[in-house]
């Protein structure tokens, strides 16, 4: 599917690495500019630098999206450098593995602050420009894991299984002013994050997987173009699984 997004402005969380950047450069080949949003300046600025090698547009900001005034001060550089954003994907996303019984408090908040009150933030911060000029697409990244859950990863199931309540909500709620909001849910995708797997786990993860292979992070921007482009425009609350057929 070729996708054309010229003339609009996708603004994505986490935009440093991993399916972050993979979404943030697909926007940018697709013809968007693109604002880069990541916890370190270094990050959303190397991507940055990579999306204008390639030819294409995009700023860098660097925030806490665990900080509403962070996000709120982020939301208002964005769109008086862009003067809007069309799109809003909320990707950004942390772990802090570990067993309930042994599991901090500092390891359960941390992981909802960033996961689930991020997306709340940034939702919130653009919803006046999305209702005023009466079009948006948000796409939320959400995971296999708050599906189907996992042993050690209550905070971070939790958290993305909240996403998909949140994402319907959002989406009854601003579906009156033609502004759509779905979640893709990524099965094991190959980032930093399922890197130092070791490789008997990995394999046995695969072994979980129809197509017996994780995913890599163009799936996950490829179905979140589809979502936020013209061909969805009838899709809202809905959540995408891209992961192999593993919770078929």
């Amino acid at each position: 599917m070729n996708h054309d997004f010229r003339g609009t402005v996708a603004l994505v969380t986490g935009a440093g690495r991993g399916i972050g950047r993979a979404v943030a450069l697909a926007f940018a080949r697709a013809g968007a500019a693109v604002a880069c949003v990541s916890r370190t300046e270094a990050n959303a600025r190397s991507a940055v630098e990579e999306i204008a090698a390639a030819g294409g547009a995009a700023r860098a900001y660097a925030a806490d999206i665990a900080s509403s005034a962070e996000v709120n001060a982020t939301v208002e550089k964005a769109l008086a450098d862009f003067k809007k954003v069309d799109v809003l994907v909320n990707n950004a996303g942390i772990t802090r593995d570990g067993l309930l019984m042994r599991m901090s408090d500092e390891d359960w908040s941390a992981v909802l602050r960033t996961n689930l009150d991020g997306a709340f933030f940034f939702t919130r911060a653009l919803s006046r420009a999305f209702l005023k000029q009466r079009s948006g697409r948000i796409v939320n990244i959400s995971s296999v894991i708050g599906r189907i859950g996992n042993a050690g990863q209550a905070n971070y199931a939790a958290s993305k299984a909240a996403l998909l309540g949140f994402t319907r909500s959002v989406a009854r709620e601003f579906a009156s002013r033609g502004i759509t909001c779905n979640a893709v849910a990524p099965g094991f995708i190959e980032t930093d994050m399922t890197s130092g797997l070791a490789a008997e786990f990995r394999e046995k993860l695969k072994a979980q997987i129809p197509l017996a292979r994780f995913g890599a992070p163009d799936d996950i921007a490829q179905a979140v173009l589809f979502l936020a482009g013209p061909s969805a425009a009838y899709i809202t609350g809905q959540v995408l699984a891209v992961d192999g057929g593993m919770t078929m």
